[in-house]
């Protein structure tokens, strides 16, 4: 009896901690974005890419959104997880080429761009982004002069 009482507890105990354990947000829908993004006609590795909606920041659900090029500088945009996509709109890309600083694990330093591609108001890159329809923006061409 003893054994049935502890076993009757803990499954009151688990289903009272799921039942009261937080739920994840929810999350606003995402379609997949993949490009290229060269440099001065070369393929540029460790370059991040960022997303800025035009309609600014979804105050109900706040979402950032960016990648970071491969060694052929492919990419394929993040916004909850690894290659999720990016919520329906229209979003000014900006650029940054730092470098990874294995000692914090952090991504930055001296823009090799020079900045020139940094600011979503000014950026002359735009992606439309719809509902059930994937999005390749192809060849992006950077230069660094």
């Amino acid at each position: 009896m003893n054994l049935f009482k502890r076993v009757l507890t803990a499954a009151i105990l688990l289903t009272i901690t799921v039942g009261c354990s937080p739920q994840a947000p929810p999350r606003t829908p995402t379609y997949p974005v993949t490009g290229q993004v060269y440099v001065d006609g070369q393929p540029a590795a460790d370059l991040a890419v960022f997303f800025t909606s035009d309609n600014g920041v979804d105050k109900d659900h706040p979402t950032f959104s960016t990648a970071n090029t491969d060694a052929e500088g492919r990419f394929t945009v993040s916004t909850y997880e690894t290659g999720d996509g990016i919520p329906e709109g229209t979003y000014a890309v900006t650029f940054l080429w730092g470098q990874m600083n294995l000692m914090t694990m952090s991504y930055g330093g001296p823009d090799k761009l020079d900045g020139r591609y940094s600011k979503p108001e000014t950026s002359t890159f735009k992606v439309t982004v719809k509902k059930g329809q994937p999005a390749d923006m192809g060849k992006l061409s950077l230069t660094t002069k």
